[in-house]
C-alpha cells in the first residue's frame, strides 16, 4: 500500500473531530481507517481555543493511525461556518496558441482572471467553482480543452471566508504536526457524497445538522448557489434534556442517543429508563414518550429555521426537496418529523462504506470523494509527520509551504 494511494480527510466539528483514511484502488474508494475524538475548543462550529482543538486533532489522528498502522503526514481539511460567502464572477482571456487550440495554460489564465475581484481586507478567496466556459460566445461548455477559439470566458462562483477563521483553522492543523494538502468547503464535500446529479440539477437543499450548528447548502443547475449557517444543532436538544430531566449534560447526551425519538407519536411508553438527577442520590424513572416531549419541540424549531432560511435565500419555491445529513439526524423519527415541518420530500443521506455508515461521517467521506474527483494528484507522496517537539512542529515551514503551494495551484483543481 503506497502513500500515494491514500487520501486523508479531517473534519473538525463541534462535538467530534473525525479523521478518515481512504485508499484509492482502481478508481474506487475503500475506507481503511477512521479516527474520532471528542472536540474541545469548538463552539457552534468556530474555533475558540486553539490548544484544545490541536489536542483533539492529535487524538483523532492517533486513533486513525493505530487502526491502520501508518503515519499520517498530510490531510485535506474541511471548512465551514457562517463566515463563508459565495459570489459570482466572470473571467475573459484571449487564446494564446497560434493554432487557436485551447490548452491548460489558457484555462489556468482564465481562472486566474476570474479570481480578480474586489474583497474587503478581512476576507480571502478559499475556492473557485467554474459553472461553465464560453468559447467565442458558445455557452454551456464544461471542459474547453482541445477546442478551437479566439476568446475564452468562464462564469464561476468564488468562495470566500474571513482570514481569521481560515488562518486559525490552518494554525490548529499545523500545530498538530500535519501538513495541509488542501482546504475543502464542507458543503461541497457533503453534496458530493449526499446528492445525485439530478438533485443538484433540479434544486435541492442539503441540510447538515451537526452538534453546534446547521449548515444549509442550496444546489441548483448542477452547482452550489447558496450557503448559510444557523447557530443551532443537536447540542440544543441535549441542553433541553438536561433542564427537562434535571440531569447532567453527559447523562443527557447518553439518554438522547439511546432512547431519543423526535416524535411523541412514534415513541413507546413502555420503553423506560432511570435518570440520576442533579442534587439528588435518587434515580427517577421516565419513558421514551416523556423524552420525546422534550425533543420534538426543539427539532421542530430546527426544521422551521431551516425552512425560513431557505425562504430568506429566495429558493423556497424552486426546490425539488431536502436531503438531511449530520450526526443529529440519526435519531429515530427525525425523517417523518422533517417531512411534516419542511412540507416537502425529504431523505437522509448515509455514506455507503463499511465502518462509516452514519450521517455524521458524510462530510469526511465526501471530502475524500471530492478530492479524488477534482483535485489532481501531483505525484509527491504525503510527508511523514515530523518527529520533533510540539513547538518545532508548530513553527515548521514545511506545512506552511504546502498550504501556500496549494493556494497557488488551487484553480487547476476544478477542471
Amino acid at each position: 500500500m503506497s502513500n500515494n494511494d491514500l487520501i486523508v480527510s479531517l473534519d473538525i466539528g463541534t462535538s467530534k473531530v473525525r479523521v478518515i483514511i481512504g485508499e484509492i484502488s482502481n478508481g474506487a474508494i475503500n475506507i481503511i481507517g477512521v479516527g474520532s475524538a471528542d472536540s474541545d475548543g469548538i463552539r457552534k462550529g468556530a474555533i475558540v481555543d486553539i490548544d484544545q482543538t490541536v489536542q483533539s486533532i492529535r487524538n483523532a489522528v492517533d486513533h486513525a493511525e493505530r487502526m491502520v498502522g501508518i503515519t499520517i503526514g498530510e490531510v485535506y481539511v474541511g471548512i465551514a461556518g457562517n463566515h463563508i460567502a459565495l459570489q459570482s464572477n466572470h473571467g475573459v482571456v484571449a487564446v494564446s496558441n497560434e493554432d487557436r487550440e485551447i490548452g491548460e495554460d489558457d484555462i489556468e489564465r482564465v481562472l486566474q482572471a476570474a479570481k480578480v475581484v474586489a474583497l474587503p481586507p478581512e476576507r480571502e478567496i478559499i475556492g473557485l467553482l467554474p459553472k461553465q466556459f464560453l468559447v467565442d460566445g458558445l455557452a454551456g461548455i464544461q471542459d474547453p480543452r482541445g477546442m478551437i477559439g479566439v476568446r475564452l470566458e468562464v462564469e464561476c462562483t468564488i468562495i470566500t471566508g474571513t482570514k481569521a477563521a481560515v488562518h486559525n483553522l490552518m494554525r490548529c492543523v499545523e500545530k498538530a504536526g500535519l501538513r495541509i494538502s488542501g482546504i475543502v468547503l464542507m458543503s461541497l464535500a457533503s453534496g458530493m457524497m449526499a446528492l445525485t446529479k439530478d438533485e443538484k440539477q433540479m434544486g435541492t437543499v442539503l441540510a447538515d445538522i451537526g452538534a453546534g450548528s446547521t449548515t444549509i447548502a442550496v444546489f441548483e443547475g448542477g452547482s452550489l448557489v447558496a450557503v448559510s449557517t444557523l447557530p443551532i444543532g443537536g447540542d440544543y436538544v441535549t441542553s433541553d434534556i438536561c433542564y427537562g430531566l434535571k440531569t447532567q449534560t453527559e447523562h443527557a447526551e447518553k439518554i438522547k442517543l439511546k432512547y431519543g425519538s423526535a416524535r411523541q407519536d412514534e415513541a413507546a411508553d413502555d420503553v423506560r429508563f432511570k435518570v440520576m438527577r442533579v442534587g439528588s442520590n435518587v434515580e427517577k424513572e421516565f419513558s421514551q414518550v416523556d423524552l420525546a416531549n422534550i425533543i420534538e419541540p426543539r427539532m421542530q424549531e430546527i426544521f422551521h429555521m431551516i425552512r425560513q432560511e431557505v425562504k430568506r435565500l429566495g429558493y423556497l419555491d424552486k426546490l425539488n426537496g431536502y436531503v438531511l445529513t449530520g450526526g443529529s439526524v440519526s435519531m429515530p423519527s427525525v425523517l417523518s418529523l422533517a417531512q411534516i415541518e419542511l412540507e416537502a420530500s425529504v431523505r437522509i443521506a448515509v455514506p455507503d462504506f463499511i465502518g462509516v455508515r452514519d450521517p455524521s461521517y458524510s462530510s469526511g467521506v465526501g471530502m475524500i470523494q471530492y478530492v479524488m474527483k477534482y483535485v489532481r494528484t501531483r505525484g509527491a507522496p504525503p510527508a511523514k509527520r515530523p518527529a520533533k517537539s510540539k513547538a518545532a512542529a508548530a513553527s515548521a515551514p514545511a506545512g506552511k509551504t504546502g498550504v501556500m503551494e496549494w493556494f497557488k495551484n488551487m484553480f487547476k483543481e476544478f477542471i
